[in-house]
């Protein structure tokens, strides 16, 4: 499918930043919005850009910030027109037990992920046409959450449903609206977060449970994303092993969790047998 103008929020990293160099490789003008978008990336992407045709628009901003939002989608809409593609690829991870998240941990959790996607969506929206298309980036995390999840998992589930809701009052009127669950992307983002948590336990819980879903590079995940929005389907979940996941939350949902509470048992066992009883027995992450 071609697309004349794209807007990619999070495009300097991860899967943002792999969909904004596909988008330019097939000549498509891209809106890339970050809060920062570093040199070598720029570079990457005006390459591209060059050799496509393509017109690069780069936007500083925060998702957080509803006017700051508005203002660069209406700067993007006034150099390239309407936009067919809208992703917001924009967010931020974390892998801390419910009782180690402090309530300022879970609000700016919510605050990037959830209220982030409604800015985006509240501020573009009103400037697509029929034929063109949003989609949101939530996780798998959306779908079935996971141990150390507490707060991540929150913002994505609502994420989920703000997606449902946006097709029920946006796909009537000929614009579509997609859902992205991805499982765990390979994304430098994701390798920090790994390398941050504590307590011990919970990273070990988590690791194990992540392979229901299974893990992908950001190649595989990002060109399995593009051509479910070519299709214009609205639930995408990247990954053979995360669609079984996701199916079988859905039809077996007993089944899935008898599977994950046994995992935490068993890890619960092996902590207590070391002396440790809780999750979050040891220093706080935060």
């Amino acid at each position: 499918m071609t697309y004349k103008h794209a807007i990619i929020t999070g495009g300097a990293s991860g899967i943002g930043r792999a969909l904004v160099s596909r988008l330019l490789h097939r000549g498509t003008h891209v809106a890339v919005l970050d809060r920062t978008i570093p040199s070598d990336v720029m570079h990457e992407f005006t390459s591209v850009a060059s050799s496509t045709g393509a017109a690069l628009t780069p936007l500083n901003v925060d998702i957080t910030d509803a006017a700051g939002v508005a203002e660069a989608i209406e700067a993007a809409v006034a150099v390239h027109g309407s936009p067919d593609l809208v992703v917001n690829c924009a967010g931020i991870s974390m892998i801390r037990s419910a009782l180690d998240t402090s309530p300022d941990d879970f609000r700016r959790m919510v605050d990037v992920n959830l209220n982030g996607s409604f800015n985006i969506a509240s501020a573009a929206l009103p400037h697509m046409k029929r034929g063109s298309r949003l989609a949101l980036v939530a996780s798998m995390a959306g779908i079935t959450s996971n141990y150390g999840y507490a707060a991540y998992g929150s913002s994505k589930f609502g994420v989920v449903g703000l997606a449902v809701t946006l097709r029920y009052e946006w796909e009537p009127l000929g614009i579509g609206v997609s859902c992205i669950c991805p499982p765990e992307v390979r994304t430098p983002m994701v390798a920090d977060e790994i390398n941050r948590v504590d307590p011990p336990l919970t990273e070990r819980v988590s690791r194990s449970l992540k392979l229901f879903a299974g893990s992908l590079d950001i190649d595989t995940a990002v060109n399995e994303i593009l051509r479910a929005l070519d299709a214009g389907r609205f639930m995408i979940v990247p990954g053979g092993k995360a669609k079984v996941a996701a199916g079988i939350y859905r039809y077996l949902p007993a089944l899935h969790f008898a599977s994950v509470r046994a995992i935490v048992a068993r890890h619960l066992r092996r902590a207590v047998e070391a002396g440790s009883p809780r999750a979050c027995d040891s220093k706080k992450a935060h």
